[in-house]
């Protein structure tokens, strides 16, 4: 097998550069990336001719557990997602090879980069449970150690320190998952886990422990706490993979456990995914809105499109319950395009925010300001990155987003009374957080990089080296081809599909044109990118030449609108948290109890007014900070246990004797 041998030697590739890295210093260090971007196109062309072929590859190893082995398998569905890992890798290390040497904590980066590469793509070839869980907790670990890298801050350290504990009860629930996957016969073996599917009962409590374990990694609320902490902490490229990659191999977990090992579904299996995708759509961009961290916003803009993708899942569950295989093709073809294309707009923008952090040190919106004037290829790549997380075509995030409308408006025609009534309410929600995704980016984009310089450190920026250009270049590019030829991906998905959801897109390839990408009916459901690429181009061409010939050739110049305060002061222009302000006054009440207080002195009193907002996470607030609370009060008077004496530790010892004692001759 040709395919698996380049693999294998594309991971072991990975692992020998990951050793290198921890015995060398210095210049040689810039030898890791090049080799982590040469496993990433290898593992990448491997994955592509496997997912175009529809093939399986299969490999068994004598190690893990005793008389089970180790299994491997490369099939379309894990092909697909290797393809999205192994991309967002391949940015990650092109942009890693500009990193300046002599100031990038690269020495504490370098030897963890590559295994958290390779961990992400061995659970995607894992085929049993020990494989799985063994490359999942490689993962969790890789990663936690590059959140930590900056050891010096305590954000960092209290990020890391939330991120490993969440990471850990992932990990539980996935485990109580496989165990009740494998049964009381213990068929730890994939192939097995289908043979034998659980019993309604036993299925139920599986779909909710994969819930956890995959929601927790991949930001589903309310176990999303971590998530807008860790991935602004670590490094920008180890951002990038976390948020646009790592996120995805969560949902590859949670889609080969639900549609794959645990059986035909029942209905009600899609209630939870696409009420709790709902959910984390909506408050992840209010979140979003409302934080006036460059690289925290755009974890929790992770957060919602996570939660989208969800909600497309959920609905392939219920469509594939009740036999609708073409809806439940077109549910899926979204959430899996969503989640290509999210890791092509998101790895994108997490790479700029790491070029204004480079190029200003600066991470705060207010603090930015005019940088397209001294990052102009940056603020280019970054607006690309800005509209498509956006969903405005001819881009891809539209063409998942679009596919998704498409199936929520199909989902009316499903039998149960509580999909077929929930349909309009997840519809409105999606629209809300659709609409929220333009205003959280317009405010993003126009605050980093219009108007002018609100800091020092903006104004004195500079764009970022070659090499972390041609990331962010690569990156833009992907996402307007992906918008322009959403149909020919939707149509390589056609292998996957039919493995998961038993058919294909019911119209694909019968549109108008070769590009048009239909849905269910070519009269009333059709999207073609090019054609709405060429009107747009067309429309804003025409719009030019005309004002251009109605207005005066002479070029007027006037002063910049002052809000009234003639004042030349950058502090007049609207800052991220002005530009909120409407958002925070309708939405921020019921969600997060805001309250703004404004202190104005009296008359003839020289103290400044004070404006404060303070914000309150009922989220947090409920589900870790009280339980923190009380496991810190528990444990500080359990803490008077181990200053007793040794008469006292001898009359405990007995009791608990006597307590055993007595529970067993209850008992038997």
């Amino acid at each position: 097998m040709p395919e698996l041998s380049a693999s294998g030697a594309a991971l072991g590739a990975l692992a020998a550069a990951a050793v290198f890295a921890t015995l060398v210093r210095g210049a040689a260090l810039a030898l890791v990336y090049p080799l982590c971007a040469v496993a990433a196109l290898v593992l990448g062309a491997v994955d592509l001719r496997v997912l175009l072929t529809g093939t399986e590859l299969t490999q068994q190893l004598p190690i893990g557990l005793p008389t089970i082995g180790l299994h491997l398998r490369l099939d379309p569905l894990s092909a697909f997602f290797g393809i999205v890992v192994n991309g967002g890798i391949l940015a990650a290390s092109v942009y890693g090879m500009g990193f300046d040497r002599a100031k990038e904590l690269t020495r504490r980066v370098e030897p963890l980069f590559p295994l958290f590469a390779a961990a992400m793509n061995l659970v995607l070839l894992a085929d049993d449970a020990y494989a799985f869980l063994f490359s999942w907790e490689l993962m969790s670990l890789a990663s936690w150690a590059l959140v930590v890298a900056r050891h010096a801050d305590p954000e960092s350290r209290r990020a890391a320190h939330l991120y490993l504990v969440m990471a850990a009860i992932g990990t539980a629930a996935l485990l109580f998952a496989f165990g009740g996957l494998a049964g009381p016969a213990g068929g730890y073996a994939f192939d097995t886990m289908r043979g034998h599917p659980p019993q309604p009962m036993v299925a139920a409590l599986v779909l909710a422990a994969a819930l956890i374990g995959c929601g927790s990694k991949g930001g589903l609320v309310p176990l999303h706490a971590w998530l807008p902490l860790a991935h602004p902490a670590a490094p920008s490229h180890v951002s990038a993979l976390m948020s646009g990659v790592m996120t995805k191999v969560a949902i590859y977990g949670f889609v080969r456990i639900a549609f794959d090992l645990l059986g035909p579904p029942a209905w009600w299996w899609a209630l939870p995914p696409i009420i709790l995708g709902a959910l984390t759509a909506v408050l992840g961009l209010l979140y979003a809105v409302l934080d006036r961290d460059l690289k925290r916003v755009l974890a929790y803009s992770t957060i919602e499109n996570v939660g989208v993708i969800f909600v497309a899942l959920g609905l392939a569950l219920a469509f594939r319950a009740n036999g609708e295989h073409e809806a439940a093709a077109v549910a899926m073809a979204a959430a899996l395009l969503h989640a290509l294309n999210h890791s092509w707009f998101k790895s994108l923008l997490f790479l700029g925010a790491g070029a204004v952090l480079h190029a200003t040190g600066r991470r705060d919106l207010d603090g930015l300001g005019g940088l397209i004037h001294r990052m102009p290829r940056t603020a280019a790549f970054f607006l690309v990155g800005a509209l498509a997380a956006s969903a405005l075509p001819p881009l891809n995030g539209f063409v998942s987003e679009w596919l998704l409308f498409q199936a929520v408006i199909a989902a009316p025609a499903l039998p149960q009374a509580a999909l077929h009534f929930a349909s309009p309410a997840i519809g409105a929600m999606l629209a809300l957080a659709a609409a929220l995704a333009a205003a959280c980016f317009v405010r993003v984009y126009g605050t980093a990089f219009l108007g002018r310089p609100r800091s020092a450190e903006a104004a004195q920026a500079h764009d970022v080296p070659l090499a972390q250009q041609i990331a962010m270049g690569g990156l833009a590019f992907l996402c307007i081809l992906g918008g322009l030829l959403g149909s020919v991906l939707a149509t390589a998905l056609a292998p996957v599909l039919a493995d998961l959801v038993g058919g294909g897109l019911p119209r694909a390839g019968s549109g108008p044109t070769v590009f048009s990408l239909v849905a269910f009916d070519p009269a009333r459901s059709v999207y073609d990118a090019p054609v709405i690429a060429l009107f747009v181009a067309i429309a804003s061409l025409t719009t030019l030449v005309v004002v251009h010939r109605l207005s005066a050739r002479r070029t007027r110049r006037g002063p910049a609108w002052d809000c009234g305060f003639p004042d030349p002061s950058p502090a007049t222009q609207y800052t991220a948290s002005s530009f909120a302000q409407p958002l925070r006054r309708v939405y921020g009440t019921a969600a997060f109890a805001a309250r703004e207080t404004v202190v104005m002195p009296p008359p003839g009193d020289s103290q400044p007014a004070r404006f404060s907002v303070v914000l309150v996470d009922h989220v947090w607030r409920a589900l870790y900070a009280a339980p923190g609370r009380a496991v810190l009060g528990l444990s500080e008077r359990l803490n008077a246990l181990q200053f007793l004496t040794i008469r006292r530790y001898l009359v405990l010892m007995f009791a608990a004797l006597v307590i055993l004692l007595a529970i067993a001759a209850v008992t038997t």
